[in-house]
């Protein structure tokens, strides 16, 4: 456990010396050299019952799953990708990928078909393992081939017709040396994981061995876990915050976290908070706004001692609900997928500060943030809005170099001298060294804490025969932060209608993914445009949030 006696700098360089080593081992690290004994995931299956998965569980069957990788031709770099769950059999997978020496490329069970296609395709992934539940979007259609170039492996269900993982694991050697945990070094890539998609097609985004010294310094120094604290990151680990901490740091850490293997419920959450007596908790905001407007009678003897918030804004009523009725304050952290959480309200108590409401904190340690005014690359005063950026020469931690295939997408993120990365995000800094996030420069859409991509919901609108153009933005929703709706121009002759509305919808549902679809559909005669064409998001948005604004203050009047 972290004491006072080891400082912060102190943790960064040691945490910075063991992931970055040259013989670093990705399996070792994260699951051989911890005790057999001890807990590494405690598992929630939807009926309640409760599995706990210890290392000597997970290297057995990860050292199987090696094997059977190994005897599919899975070599040292290859792309695995996983379509799965928060259970078992998706932590046995990954450590094995990672024992293999192979990447994994996490996918978000919410993908449809050609949200899946498109990141199997731009990863050349060589094998994928899905849940039995998930195996329908992997059948040929216009997204996936009829002979893809990756071999399926179905966890779950009956063993029938295909790889089964049970089967493979089963018919492997745990003592076969392909098991042995491969070493490959602090700068070999270990996943690679998408971005959003929000000014384009989605990037990879790959993930050194270095980069879990990041995450892990977040995880004693931000989330602030103790050695006997009972935590879980609810998060889903198929997009940054629930991988990298939920996954990734409590690995490394030797620490357990929790799992629920089953969709998310305010009921649910209260009883494993209660039930398993849960003392850190971290989860996206729009998982305590659920909580908070359940009106569900709060359990009285919750362990809670430390709250934290990643993925989207904080609105203060939040915290103040949170530190009134769970008993602890939600403390919020900002960080992308190109380089995990960077600016922390932390609660280790040598970087703990004051919370200000709506600041998403100082700089965590290892890392060194600024706010450069919008016209030039120059730090803006205290209190000036301006664009959110890293100063990479400062920041030890800093890991992300380049999207993969992506030269133009890199260099644009990067001041020429690769001094400076621009997050593409607008904030400030007040005199006392307080971020406050205020506005997403790239029109990202952070609905209940997943990051949506404006234009990869759009080429999706576009694909219908029924659609001429179309925009999508984000609204405030006080439950989900953000609410997704589409603004779309109909080809001549078609019929606005809200049979259309609803069809519409269920297309973004099928052809991208079932989170992503817009609440509302607007019928438009044109889009606002700038003179070169490009669609002014901005403009609706500005719009629309008058008319939200108008009609919240018309429902609140007597």
């Amino acid at each position: 456990m972290l004491t006072r006696k080891t400082t912060a700098t102190q943790l960064v360089e040691d945490l910075l010396a063991t992931f970055s080593d040259p013989d670093a081992c990705v399996a070792e690290l994260l699951c051989d050299r911890h005790p057999a004994d001890a807990v590494a995931f405690t598992i929630v299956e939807p009926d309640r019952s409760v599995r706990k998965l210890t290392f000597g569980e997970l290297q057995e069957g990860s050292r199987r799953f090696a094997v059977a990788l190994a005897d599919l031709g899975v070599e040292q770099g290859d792309r695995v990708a996983t379509l799965m769950g928060k259970s078992a059999e998706f932590v046995i997978a990954l450590v094995g990928i990672w024992r293999r020496g192979a990447v994994h490329v996490p996918l978000f069970t919410a993908f449809a078909p050609p949200a899946i296609a498109y990141r199997l395709h731009q990863s050349a992934a060589k094998l994928i393992v899905t849940d039995f539940s998930q195996r329908n979007k992997l059948d040929p259609g216009d997204d996936i081939p009829q002979a893809p170039p990756w071999t399926v492996i179905v966890a779950g269900g009956e063993p029938v017709g295909e790889n089964h993982f049970t089967t493979l694991l089963a018919a492997s050697d745990p003592h076969d040396p392909r098991g042995d945990a491969v070493a490959v070094g602090g700068a070999a890539e270990f996943g690679r994981l998408f971005t959003s998609g929000t000014t384009g097609n989605p990037k990879g985004v790959p993930i050194p061995v270095k980069a879990i010294a990041s995450f892990l310094t977040y995880f004693r120094l931000g989330l602030g876990v103790r050695d006997d604290d009972v935590f879980w990151n609810a998060a889903d680990p198929g997009w940054g915050f629930g991988l990298y901490y939920g996954i990734i740091a409590p690995l490394a850490a030797g620490h357990a976290n929790i799992l629920l293997h089953a969709g998310f419920s305010p009921e649910l959450t209260y009883w494993v908070l209660s039930r398993l007596r849960v003392t850190n908790f971290a989860a996206a905001p729009t998982v305590y706004r659920v909580l908070r407007s359940s009106d569900l009678p709060v359990p009285t003897h919750l362990a809670l001692q430390r709250c934290s918030a990643a993925g989207e804004p904080l609105n203060p009523e939040v915290i103040s609900w949170s530190q009134d009725v769970l008993g602890v304050p939600v403390h919020d952290t900002y960080g992308q997928t190109e380089h995990g959480m960077c600016i922390v309200n932390g609660w280790h108590p040598d970087i703990a500060q004051p919370l200000k409401p709506g600041s998403m904190g100082h700089p965590m340690p290892g890392w060194q943030t600024e706010v450069f005014l919008d016209e030039r690359d120059e730090v803006a005063p205290p209190g000036t809005a301006g664009r959110v950026v890293i100063d990479v020469a400062n920041s030890p931690l800093m890991w992300f170099t380049h999207y993969v295939d992506a030269p133009a997408k890199t260099a644009e993120r990067f001041s020429s001298d690769r001094r400076w990365f621009y997050t593409g995000d607008a904030g400030s800094r007040d005199a006392e060294g307080y971020f406050t996030f205020s506005a997403r420069d790239d029109d990202v859409i952070i609905m209940a804490g997943y990051r949506i991509g404006p234009i990869e919901v759009e080429n999706v609108l576009l694909a219908h025969p029924g659609v001429a153009e179309a925009a999508v933005i984000g609204v405030p929703d006080e439950l989900r932060g953000q609410s997704l709706e589409a603004f779309v121009v109909l080809r001549a002759g078609e019929t606005r209608s809200d049979q259309l509305a609803k069809e519409l919808q269920q297309w973004v549902k099928r052809k991208f993914a079932a989170h992503a679809f817009p609440r509302i559909v607007h019928f438009e005669e044109n889009l606002p445009t700038t003179p070169s064409g490009k669609i002014q998001r901005g403009v609706l948005r500005k719009r629309r949030q008058a008319e939200v604004l108008a009609a919240r203050e018309s429902q609140n009047q007597p």
